[in-house]
Parts: C-alpha cells; sequence; structure tokens
C-alpha cells in the first residue's frame, strides 16, 4: 500500500509552528515558487498562494512525518517507504488553518488499483484516528472537478471529548502524470477554509502533461 504524505500530516495535525523569514524554494521538494506562485513542473500544476499566509518549513514538515510515519508503523505489516515523497506546497495561518499538499510516483499495474488504493488509505487513516482516541466523523467519497481535472474527495471532522468540533480537514486526490498527488486542508475557521479552497480550485494544470 501506498502511504501518502498527506495522510501522514493528517495524523500529526496539531503543532507548535514558528515565524520567521524563509527561503521559499528551500521549503519544498520540488518545483519553485516565485512572485507569490508555485509551480510544479512534474505535476503540471500552478497555483497562487492567498495573502497573508505563511510557508510552513521543511523542519515542520519533517516533524509531522516523523509522529506520523511511527504511528502508522504499528498499523501496518509492511516497512514504510517514504523515500519517494515530494512535499510540495504547504501553508498555514496557525496549527489549525493549513494547505499541505504532496506527490508520489505511482505506477498503475491494473485498471482501478489507484482508486482501490485510495480507499484503503481513508480506511488506515479512519482506524489510526481512532487507535489514537480521537473521535471524528467521515464523509463519503465524493468527486470535484477542478480545472477539468476530477478530485477525489473525503472530509474528516474531528470532536473533542465533548462533542466540539476541534477541526475539519478536506482531502484531495488525483492520479496525474504518473504521480499520486493530494492536497489536504486544514481549518477551523471558514474564512481561512474559503480562502485556502478559493486559491485551489483557482490552480491551473496543463493538459498536455496528463
Amino acid at each position: 500500500m501506498t502511504i501518502k504524505n498527506t495522510v501522514i500530516l493528517c495524523i500529526a495535525f496539531i503543532g507548535l509552528f514558528s515565524c520567521k523569514e524563509v527561503d521559499p524554494n528551500n521549503q519544498i521538494d520540488e518545483g519553485n515558487i516565485e512572485n507569490n506562485i508555485y509551480k510544479s513542473n512534474e505535476i503540471g500544476w500552478e497555483i497562487e498562494i492567498p495573502k497573508g499566509w505563511d510557508l510552513i518549513t521543511m523542519e515542520e514538515t519533517d516533524a509531522f512525518q516523523d509522529k506520523g510515519e511511527d504511528l502508522l508503523q504499528t498499523m501496518v505489516e509492511d516497512d514504510i517507504d517514504m523515500s519517494q515523497l515530494r512535499n510540495l506546497l504547504a501553508f498555514k495561518k496557525n496549527a489549525f488553518n493549513m494547505f499541505q499538499s504532496s506527490s508520489e510516483p505511482f505506477e498503475i499495474e491494473y485498471e482501478g488499483e489507484w482508486k482501490e488504493n485510495n480507499k484503503a488509505l481513508k480506511e488506515l487513516l479512519e482506524d489510526a484516528f481512532a487507535q489514537e482516541g480521537i473521535k471524528i466523523k467521515a464523509s463519503d467519497i465524493s468527486t470535484e472537478i477542478i480545472d477539468g481535472l476530477e478530485f477525489m474527495v473525503y472530509t474528516f471532522t474531528i470532536y473533542s471529548p465533548d462533542d466540539k468540533v476541534i477541526l475539519t480537514q478536506i482531502m484531495y486526490s488525483i492520479w496525474i502524470n504518473g504521480f499520486d498527488f493530494g492536497v489536504n486542508i486544514n481549518y477551523n475557521d471558514n474564512n481561512y477554509k474559503n480562502e485556502m479552497l478559493t486559491a485551489f480550485r483557482n490552480s491551473r494544470f496543463k493538459k498536455e502533461k496528463l
């Protein structure tokens, strides 16, 4: 089973963030950021970063990955191989409102394999939350069209012990240009949610790359 970076980051969603000047192009594994616009050559993806949002640093991403990987390793028999994961654009307002994206090479060996894998990952994520004693409500899997491409979408709502909503996570996935591409949007503020969704829904994809 392919373990996507979005899943790793979802599990370790609460952290402390630093506020410092960073070189934006040192915070991504692939692509480049110029004039507040991120472009991925492998995915053929272009997105404008909303004004007033801070990039998530590689140090922060590594800390998330270490925590999430340790938890997932207790839940699967095979070793988790994250060597081919690409950390793409990630930005935040605070610990509860953040946008994360990643890609990983995914070679399809039979029809329907990618969708099967993503459904299994959703179930794995639900099990991970349960193992941590986190109360959630998971949506059904749906689809959304962005710049002519059909993304698989599902949502997790995370609750406190007294049934108050702590956080909502929206996960987008697509197989594109030989990669499993995922976007994770975390929010507890609808205004921030709308800023992130607007930015992502205004993405552009180079169709000749697909």
